[in-house]
């Protein structure tokens, strides 16, 4: 409706001679800025309906209420001429509002008292109207209304990123967890609903008034609470100390209750997420519009900072504004006693200090005190911990179906359609199996069945496995102790370029080619299998020398025996330039094995082979593994593939993994501790020296507990446990590159000072 005519309904139905007519931009209606000599106002036109016509005058009664409320502004209706207080003209309504005077809280200083102001203020207009009885405001059922949160899941797909959209899923997951439960137990009653800082007032340092009731509707109190932190946190260092001066205030009038404290995390996150969802789809209507993308941005980020806060430590934060005890903790060494009643001790714990996990989310894992890890350590979780679609998949899945292979089903075809797909041709047989480990045994197994030979030759410091056959096959376990190397193992020795004499251009792997084929020339006849990790992790993420992997195969196949590649560890793009370790060396092994990330933290794994192999094997006894390929497992594998692919998880880990790689390295010409930075992708080594040349364990250890004292994981392996492994969830970006670089930097730093 174009200016002239609002000029007219303002005289013919108020009586207003207008000097001047703006227009201000919203979401249901479209508004304009009145002035009339000395007076302003608001001008509200909405499209006409029966249901939108009820609804303003609901919220009509609602500001006689607020009025009623000393010391604070909020709208007035004007009456039209012939005393309507909504006018109708053709298919449009009209409603005149009082023009609400003060500075925006989003153009001021957050001060301390400030923000208890708000709170108190917020309270203030909650006591007078959240028990009013407007019916049409209690059925009223909105996409903004926390209450009707998973309303907003239908607007996901439009967020463009893919990353971004699983942030987002994430959090629609966890209110299903830990909101939804409680709703039964919540107060209810009328609230504003949308008390961000382009609604809210302030005059003289305190908050004097509201605008823009739109919102509101008859939802959870706490809710009020929820959204008037959301904003009032964006942009803030430390945006918990700012909504407890929120929560404080509004305490002080209307005594919060702790089952609203403890889901108010959550809540924050449903906020940010109802925004970010909304301006997605809004965006596609009117891409240019400034009032939906105004708080866009800052939503974004206060997520992503969101989701590194600890929701314990969100939860104490809360409390403790309200004057409520903190969450209760568990003493760590009583926990510890009774685990180790429970559970024997040769199952190690990691580090000095032992961490009591809680709950996870993508690169980072939260304890049970309230403080959040960075994980670069965890590689199995490799598409981040608790990634909603793979959680979804399985959650589907078992509440349909969970059997077994004697019958036929859809996950199954599906998942081992996908997964051959990334494997050359003739590796084109799948047997699906519960672990890595038991893969292991299986391809130990298949290779002895089609070659009818008995020995195995591995590397040294390799690691496949905790069943007999793949202890007998892990040097790395069989040379700290049980029984010892057996009879039929070939042990030979690790292909390390790094002090090896030979540079890793050809010279190395030439060098370690020729020591291994003498062995498989000494055993001609006798070696069934060869296995090797392309990068052999427990040996200290150690990158084979290149050419090696091409004369150890064509050697073993030579005098009859079958090539394994383990890609337990470094397997699905995890290496950046590579889906899989062994297309690093130019080589395709005749069996590979796969686990741990395969299933993202779900048991899942299996062995891809020939049709060849698998013929031999087809012997008689039939082969069956009671959980392997079963449909949760297969459905929670496909959506593995699916989110690597879908949110380019490979190129993140080649990216994230060069930029850390290159600021490691620059780390060696300040630290002459630092012998060697080796890997590719997110499976880096980094190899710590003393200054007389040799392995320095200590140093090693101290650097893994002091990253864990500042909240970063990583381990430690190689022959002298000196050997930093940093293999994180491939959610790792290049600023928690920088704060492990960082972090690093300082421990070494102080070393040198305390020597």
């Amino acid at each position: 409706m174009n200016i002239k005519t609002i000029k007219q309904v303002l005289k013919s139905d108020y009586g207003l001679k207008v000097n001047q007519v703006s227009v201000l931009e919203g979401y249901d209606s479209v508004n304009y800025k009145i002035k009339t000599g000395s007076k302003t106002f608001v001008l509200k036109q909405h499209q006409y309906s029966k249901e939108t016509t009820a609804l303003l005058e609901a919220e009509n009664h609602i500001f006689e209420q607020l009025n009623e409320v000393k010391a604070y502004d909020f709208p007035r209706t004007i009456q039209s001429i012939d005393n309507r207080n909504v006018v109708k003209n053709d298919d449009q309504i009209f409603r005149l509002l009082t023009f609400v005077e003060g500075e925006f809280l989003g153009d001021i200083d957050h001060t301390p008292s400030l923000l208890n102001s708000f709170g108190v203020f917020l309270a203030k207009m909650d006591h007078r109207i959240h028990k009013c009885y407007q019916a049409d405001i209690i059925s009223k059922k909105a996409l903004w209304d926390l209450q009707h949160f998973k309303l907003n899941y239908k607007l996901l797909n439009y967020i463009t990123n893919p990353r971004d959209r699983s942030l987002v899923d994430y959090f629609f997951l966890q209110f299903d967890q830990h909101v939804y439960p409680k709703t039964d137990q919540l107060r209810k009653g009328i609230i504003h609903n949308d008390a961000n800082d382009w609604n809210v007032l302030s005059k003289n340092g305190k908050i004097s008034g509201i605008i823009d009731f739109g919102d509101m509707c008859h939802s959870w109190l706490i809710n009020e609470v929820a959204i008037a932190i959301t904003y009032i946190m964006m942009k803030k260092e430390e945006p918990l100390k700012a909504a407890s001066n929120v929560i404080q205030g509004y305490h002080s009038i209307i005594p919060l209750e702790k089952q609203e404290l403890d889901i108010l995390y959550y809540l924050v996150a449903a906020r940010l997420c109802t925004s970010v969802c909304n301006s997605a789809y809004t965006k596609t209507i009117r891409p240019d519009s400034e009032y939906i993308t105004i708080s866009e941005k800052p939503a974004w980020n206060l997520l992503r900072k969101w989701i590194s806060i600890n929701p314990i430590k969100a939860k104490d934060s809360f409390r403790k504004a309200a004057e409520f005890s903190p969450t209760n903790k568990k003493n760590h060494l009583e926990e510890l006693q009774k685990r180790n009643k429970n559970i024997s001790q040769v199952l190690s714990l990691s580090y000095d200090q032992p961490i009591y996990m809680n709950q996870s989310a993508f690169q980072y894992m939260y304890d049970t005190e309230g403080n959040t890890f960075l994980d670069a350590y965890n590689n199995i979780m490799l598409v981040g911990h608790c990634h909603p679609k793979v959680v979804r998949a399985g959650q589907k899945t078992m509440a349909r179906l969970n059997t077994n292979t004697r019958y036929l089903y859809d996950e199954l075809i599906a998942y081992s359609e996908s997964l051959l797909a990334r494997f050359p041709n003739q590796l084109n047989k799948v047997f699906f199996v519960n672990s890595g480990s038991a893969a292991s045994d299986l391809a130990i197994r298949m290779a002895m069945t089609h070659t009818n030979k008995k020995r195995i030759m591995t590397l040294e410091h390799g690691y496949h496995g905790n069943t007999k056959v793949g202890i007998d096959i892990s040097h790395y376990k069989y040379r700290q102790g049980g029984s010892g190397k057996q009879d039929y193992i070939i042990t030979t020795p690790m292909p390390k370029a790094f002090e090896s004499g030979y540079a890793d251009n050809g010279n190395a792997g030439e060098y370690f080619g020729k020591k291994t084929k003498h062995q498989i020339k000494r055993n001609s006849d006798e070696i069934a299998a060869f296995i090797a990790e392309p990068i052999v992790g427990c040996g200290g993420q150690v990158p084979l020398a290149h050419g090696y992997l091409n004369k150890v195969y064509s050697a073993i196949r030579e005098q009859g025996g079958v090539c394994i590649s383990d890609e337990v560890q470094v397997g699905f793009g995890r290496l950046g330039d590579y889906f899989w370790g062994y297309e690093m060396y130019d080589v395709v092994p005749d069996m590979v094995i796969i686990g741990k990330p395969m299933g993202n933290g779900h048991p899942i794994g299996a062995v891809i082979t020939t049709s060849e192999i698998a013929s031999s094997f087809n012997n008689g006894m039939e082969f069956f593994s009671s959980f392997g390929g079963n449909p949760v497992s297969c459905a929670i594998g496909n959506s593995i593939l699916n989110v690597i692919a879908d949110e380019e998880l490979q190129q993140q880990a080649k990216k994230v993994g060069d930029y850390l790689i290159t600021q490691l390295k620059q780390l060696q010409f300040q630290f002459d501790e630092i012998a060697d930075v080796r890997g590719s992708g997110l499976f880096i080594g980094v190899e710590i020296y003393n200054m007389q040349g040799q392995p320095n364990t200590e140093l090693a250890q101290k650097i893994k507990n002091g990253l864990r004292e500042q909240f970063i994981l990583i381990g430690t392996d190689g022959p002298f446990d000196n050997v930093l492994k940093i293999k994180p969830p491939l959610y790792f970006n290049e600023r928690d590159a920088e704060i492990l670089v960082h972090a690093i930097t300082q421990i070494l730093v102080d070393s040198k000072k305390k020597l």
